[in-house]
């Protein structure tokens, strides 16, 4: 039964969904890190918020860890490279709260036009400044969002009601996403140029961290007003305190900062600002609804291999899972063959998915390949830190599909490049059963075995008598015995599933035949 730790506070909810599909749950909030590292190796996933930091110090103690699910959007307190490496799928829940951050913004952009924040306190005082407090109109100004993913696009649709004109700064946003979404895409210049108000949507990186930096700040218009409850550090704070007392920035309301908690900042007291604590996903129904999203997704992982808003793993749909298990069996067991006679390392990698097997999602089955192959010289790699790795090695690697395949329904065939020379390998799922029907394009059909000899030799007579005696003299039993040839005299293999362990001693003298060129034990 597989084991969750749920670190920061969740719904209730959470937990009976949990122990409802069969999870072991067990309760830990406010950890110290040590005290976490002591005991994380004992779990099979770690459910957190914002508070836990699962940092490298943490994964590298988690032993049998499986899954990290983030309760929420943002994951910088989970170190995803060291998951990564470690083959741990980190989850986040980023639609469980985009209504209520989504609202927030347009709140923060209310209080930042009318400066409310500043006219409470005084009203409060008793000063009535009707006079003081000067705001302006929302309707027909435009608005540059700078991010349009499914919060900015929430956003935007809550502006265009406002009667408010969308711009969008987006380098994935499509041109027909835009229309749709009934906002006009731009590049980040002309937003600047033209925006009256601008709002923040996009996650940190290392392209976005100052996205709004004081040259950026400089090109907007005079009065513009900028809000942010994204991220902290996509605005230079110390830039924007500036242009808010010079009057350049009108007004700003933000609800994220470069350090939190935000004891003291550059922008308090700063002119028409204002500020809020990280309340972006803060209400009852956001955080009800990423308790149950992490929940489900976690055990739906553990459980079924269903893989959904995995931040370093292709996603998995708990429908598809089952329609990719044989086939993810198959291409398992093609490339850990591959891999174990790439002997002189990968230098390159081609995938090819022939007929019906095309038109699934093949990203899972591509990285099932990867961790197979790689196998032999890394013991540890898995599906989830493959792809990472082999990246960082620069190992070229080539996914084609075909829509049909000539001879079967579905068809899967690896290709690596090793010591300079392509070696080739195909398969198919027959019965639910995966089966060879190609090596080094010669056509056969065997079943794989646990364990497996396969001799490339020369199609002459007397090699097949002088291989099976040679394993007989051994007490080898032959449990398969399958054939493959170009032509005749020329080119052929031979694949013996066989109940023992060839010794070292046999495969020596195996190579020694005059039509051998190749010998190798295969095991899977």
């Amino acid at each position: 039964m597989p084991k969750i730790l749920i670190a920061d506070e969740l719904s209730p909810r959470a937990l009976d969904i949990f122990r409802s599909r069969g999870v072991e749950v067990d309760i830990n909030v406010g950890l110290k890190k040590a005290d976490l590292i002591k005991i994380i190796a004992g779990y099979d996933g770690l459910a957190v918020r914002s508070a836990t930091k699962a940092d490298k110090d943490v994964i590298a103690a988690a032993k049998n860890l499986k899954v990290i699910g983030r309760a929420g959007i943002g994951v910088d307190n989970i170190d995803i490279p060291a998951a990564t490496a470690r083959g741990i799928v980190v989850m986040n829940t980023p639609f469980g709260n985009s209504i209520t951050t989504a609202e927030h913004a347009i709140a923060l952009l209310f209080a930042a036009a009318r400066q409310i924040g500043a006219a409470d306190v005084s009203t409060q005082a008793g000063k009535w400044e009707k006079n003081r407090f000067m705001g302006v109109e929302l309707y027909a100004k435009t608005l540059g969002l700078i991010g349009c993913g499914n919060i900015g696009a929430l956003v935007a649709e809550r502006a265009l009601a406002l009667k408010m004109k969308v711009i969008a700064y987006d380098p994935f946003l499509s041109p027909e996403r835009a229309i749709k979404l009934g906002v006009e895409k731009v590049e980040l210049e002309d937003l600047l140029a033209r925006a009256e108000v601008i709002s923040l949507h996009t996650p940190l990186t290392d392209k976005t961290r100052n996205v709004l930096s004081a040259d950026a700040i400089a090109k907007t218009r005079k009065g513009v007003i900028i809000v942010n409850a994204a991220r902290g550090g996509l605005v230079d704070e110390v830039a924007l305190r500036a242009a808010l007392e010079s009057g350049h920035v009108a007004a700003a309301g933000f609800d994220v900062f470069v350090t939190e908690p935000a004891k003291e900042n550059a922008l308090f007291g700063a002119p028409n600002f204002v500020a809020t604590p990280h309340l972006g996903a803060s209400t009852n129904e956001a955080q009800e609804n990423v308790a149950l999203q992490v929940a489900e997704q976690m055990s739906d992982y553990l459980l079924a291999g269903a893989v959904t808003n995995a931040l370093n793993m292709a996603s998995i749909s708990a429908e598809e899972a089952p329609r990719l298990k044989p086939f993810s069996r198959l291409i398992d067991k093609l490339a850990s063959f591959a891999g174990q006679i790439a002997d002189e390392g990968l230098e390159a990698i081609e995938i090819e998915y022939e007929g019906e097997v095309a038109h699934l999602n093949t990203q899972p089955l591509t990285a099932t390949a990867l961790a197979s192959l790689m196998r032999p010289l890394l013991p540890d790699v898995n599906m989830v830190s493959a792809p990472a790795v082999l990246k960082q090695k620069g190992t070229p690697l080539t996914e084609s599909k075909r829509d049909t395949s000539p001879i079967y329904g579905s068809l899967i065939r690896i290709r690596v490049l090793t010591g300079g020379r392509w070696r080739t390998l195909a398969g198919v799922v027959n019965a639910g059963a995966a089966k060879i029907v190609e090596v080094k394009g010669m056509a056969l059909e065997a079943d794989f075995h646990p364990v497996m000899l396969f001799v490339n030799n020369s199609d002459k007579p007397g090699f097949i008598g002088a291989l099976g005696t040679m394993l007989a003299e051994a007490n080898i039993n032959i449990a398969t015995f399958n054939l493959g040839r170009q032509a005749a005299g020329q080119d052929a293999i031979a694949i013996v599933g066989v109940d023992q362990v060839v010794p070292e001693a046999i495969q020596h003298k195996l190579r020694a035949l005059p039509q051998v060129r190749y010998v190798k034990v295969l095991r899977f």
